[in-house]
């Protein structure tokens, strides 16, 4: 049975079409201005199924195409078990949110953390930090892993961690000292989620955008004294749980 997700994000609206456990079709794309017509556009592109929708933009797809949607709770715990069957607690790195999931021996959401306030901890950080240290996404996790330990940033907010690596600049810090450090306060933030949310033992996933950066998994290996499981697919795990659940409601 063939059946889609759709997982439309903040920063990327991602698509995934499965015939069962095989991944037919899986697409990420910037959302650009209109994440609705980016996600209309992936969707008439051969996802002519029953399909599923989760992200910020959920309620959109449920108005206009009537699709069932799910949490982003949901959704990644299921995408996550797909990817790695045997992990137990799921880390979801998105663009506005941070999100640490535990799961059951059945793979069923037990309990989960998010972030409390603004976008700390988020893509969106990271990149606001990066564009101020003068990196593209892209570049700013290898310039990370060239800084050196020393520099704490105390600051989560954006807006105050913004002002304190200005001040940093001023003194001449190293920006790759400093882009370091902001993987670190990074990690050091989901171990406080971590800490407080008590998983079940076991393996450990990534999810979303956040696990495309190489610097930020090692930093938060490094920093959880554990090996984090990441895999290829992993940014659009939300689709896929989404797909997923799809299969699930037809049968």
């Amino acid at each position: 049975m063939v059946t889609a997700g759709i997982d439309m994000g903040s920063s990327t609206v991602k698509i995934a079409v499965l015939d069962g456990q095989k991944i037919i079709k899986l697409e990420v794309v910037d959302a650009a201005s209109n994440p609705l017509e980016t996600a209309e556009r992936l969707l008439s592109n051969g996802a002519d199924c029953p399909t599923v929708a989760t992200g910020y933009g959920r309620d959109l797809l449920e108005i206009k195409h009537a699709f069932p949607t799910i949490t982003e709770i949901k959704a990644h715990a299921l995408g996550a078990r797909f990817l790695f069957p045997d992990c137990s607690t799921v880390i979801d790195i998105g663009g506005q949110d941070l999100k640490i999931i535990s799961l059951d021996k059945k793979g069923r959401v037990a309990r989960f953390e998010m972030n409390d306030r603004c976008s700390a901890g988020t893509g969106k950080f990271l990149d606001v930090m990066a564009r101020r240290l003068g990196y593209g996404l892209d570049v700013f996790g290898a310039a990370a892993m060239q800084g050196a330990d020393g520099i704490v940033i105390s600051a989560m907010c954006t807006v105050f961690a913004e002002s304190e690596i200005i001040g940093l600049l001023n003194r001449g810090k190293n920006p790759k000292d400093i882009a370091y450090a902001l993987h670190k306060s990074i990690a050091k933030r989901i171990e406080s989620m971590f800490k407080r949310l008590d998983p079940v033992p076991g393996p450990v996933a990534v999810t979303g955008g956040g696990s495309r950066n190489n610097a930020l998994i090692r930093i938060l290996e490094q920093t959880l004294g554990m090996e984090i499981c990441v895999h290829e697919h992993a940014q659009a795990a939300g689709a896929l749980g989404c797909a997923l659940y799809a299969k699930d409601i037809r049968n």
